[in-house]
């Protein structure tokens, strides 16, 4: 509306200036102002008729939220009424509960007190009771001790020791029952155990010779070998410690010696020599040379073959080693690789049935001999060495103990060492598998030898002819000429002050010093 006034406004005003002036132009303003005031009063009137329905809506809201108040109000305290009701009723009847269970203990206190007054009632009755039947017992001991004239002490022992007497008798009598039972079970197991393993392990039980043979092409081929003035044989016979025996026998020559390895390294040589047709002593040297460098090489294959038949893992090399030097010792005529193989097996296959450790039975078995491939190296008996190379390799300790306890030396503390210890004997045990002459030839052999190497100054020593000469190798730097003459005498006292022999022994000192050179 007061936009319309004002365009009124203008336009009268633009119409009183068109019309003539000013006169119309206040005639307009005079309009427009009443105007304004109609609206104003009519604004004023329809502001105060807005208040008095705000007040009167404010009024009754008010009624309504006074209302509602009230009725929460109401409900809030008729819930409040019946939850302390409820649990009024909840505590008369806890107070019932507990007053019936104080009445009970009540109850149960009254018939205690009458138990305990009745227990000591019966106490004092069981007291007057014990005291009548001690009095009576004490008048029962008198009686009995004038009657066997013994005191109640001297009565007790004398029951004890007859019981005890008793007992003892019962007891012997029911260990030796046991023990024969035992003992003829664990026999027949045993022979079980043992019967089975020997039918199972087929084993060779040739006697290993003390000579070999050579063929040769020819009866022409001796003359060769023997060497201008003896040269070649003497070479040889030197630089491997063997006796070549040459006789009558056609095409053939025989190789003498106690030592297995020596006796191979000189048949190897001597062959290739055959072969060759060089005959010479430094083309024999050279031949030597090569034939101890073989064996050496076949010894580990045959220790590597021995360990891979037997499936035994982890070894040392060096054991190894000794197991296939072993191949070319003998004991009692018998072979050590095979014996040693032998054991193996026994004691592998009785440890499988009766269910110990096979693979550590197989292993103690091979080994518990390994010292003998020492013996003519290191003094001592080959269990005392066997034990120190064992414990040098750091081997199991059951297996240590049962190299040394093989021949009962010390006590087995395992169920391997006794298998190992029931295998050996079994295997030596074995028909034609030990000469005892042999062994004891053998013997005199290496103490022969033993004796000619303590002396200083000796490089080699070698045991030919059946011990009826040995040849001993001084080294040139250490012994002169006439040193060689005294040594020679001395090793002779100490052979006849030492050892038993048939016959006499020839101790030949060899002193040799070579120089060499090389023509490039």
């Amino acid at each position: 509306m007061n936009a319309t006034v004002i365009i009124i406004g203008v336009v009268c005003g633009l119409g009183g200036i068109l019309l003539g002036g000013i006169p119309l132009f206040f005639l307009g303003m005079a309009y427009r102002k009443k105007t304004s005031e109609a609206e104003i009063g009519s604004a004023e009137e329809e502001a105060k008729r807005i208040v008095n329905e705000a007040i009167k809506n404010a009024g009754t809201k008010k009624k309504e939220s006074l209302l509602e108040a009230k009725d929460d109000i109401y409900k809030m305290r008729s819930e409040a009424e019946k939850e302390i009701k409820d649990r009024r009723v909840e505590v008369q009847r806890q107070e019932r509960r507990i007053q019936q269970k104080e009445e009970s203990l009540d109850r149960k206190l009254e018939n205690l007190e009458r138990k305990e007054e009745t227990v000591q009632s019966k106490m004092k009755d069981a007291e007057t009771r014990l005291a009548e039947a001690e009095k009576v017992k004490q008048e029962q001991i008198d009686m009995l001790e004038k009657i066997s004239g013994f005191t109640s002490e001297q009565a007790k022992e004398y029951l004890l020791s007859n019981l005890e007497g008793e007992l003892t008798h019962e007891k012997a009598v029911r260990v030796s029952q046991f023990e024969q039972q035992y003992k003829e079970e664990v026999e027949q197991k045993a022979r079980s155990y043992i019967s089975l393993a020997i039918q199972r392990c087929a084993a060779d039980h040739v006697a290993e010779a003390t000579v070999s043979v050579v063929a040769l092409p020819n009866d022409e081929m001796k003359g060769r070998i023997i060497g201008r003035e003896g040269r070649n044989i003497r070479t040889l016979e030197t630089l491997t410690g063997v006796d070549l025996i040459i006789d009558d026998t056609p095409e053939a020559i025989t190789l003498s010696s106690f030592e297995p390895v020596r006796r191979e390294i000189a048949r190897i040589a001597l062959e290739r020599l055959i072969q060759d047709g060089r005959i010479h002593p430094a083309r024999i040297e050279e031949m030597v040379d090569k034939a101890r460098k073989e064996v050496e090489l076949k010894m580990k294959q045959d220790g590597e073959r021995a360990v891979m038949d037997l499936g035994i893992h982890n070894m040392h090399p060096e054991l190894v080693r000794l197991l296939g030097r072993m191949r070319y010792r003998t004991s009692y005529g018998q072979n050590v690789l095979s014996h040693s193989i032998e054991v193996a097996n026994i004691a592998g296959m009785m440890a499988s049935e009766i269910g110990a450790d096979v693979h550590l039975a197989r292993r103690a078995g091979l080994i518990h001999d390994i010292g003998k491939a020492l013996t003519h190296e290191v003094e001592g008996s080959h269990v005392d060495i066997g034990v120190e190379v064992a414990k040098k390799y750091k081997e199991n300790a059951v297996v240590i103990n049962a190299i040394e306890a093989h021949h009962g030396d010390v006590e087995a503390k395992s169920i391997v060492a006794f298998l190992v210890q029931a295998a050996d004997a079994i295997s030596a045990a074995r028909p034609g598998a030990r000469r005892e002459n042999v062994e004891n030839y053998i013997k005199r052999l290496e103490k022969l030898e033993e004796i000619a190497t303590s002396f200083n100054g000796v490089e080699k020593c070698y045991a030919i002819q059946a011990g009826r000469e040995v040849r001993i190798m001084v080294k040139p730097e250490i012994v002169n000429d006439d040193q060689t003459v005294i040594m020679a005498r001395d090793i002779v006292k100490k052979i006849e002050n030492e050892l038993d022999y048939p016959g006499q022994i020839k101790v030949h000192v060899i002193r040799e010093s070579r120089a060499i050179e090389y023509a490039k």
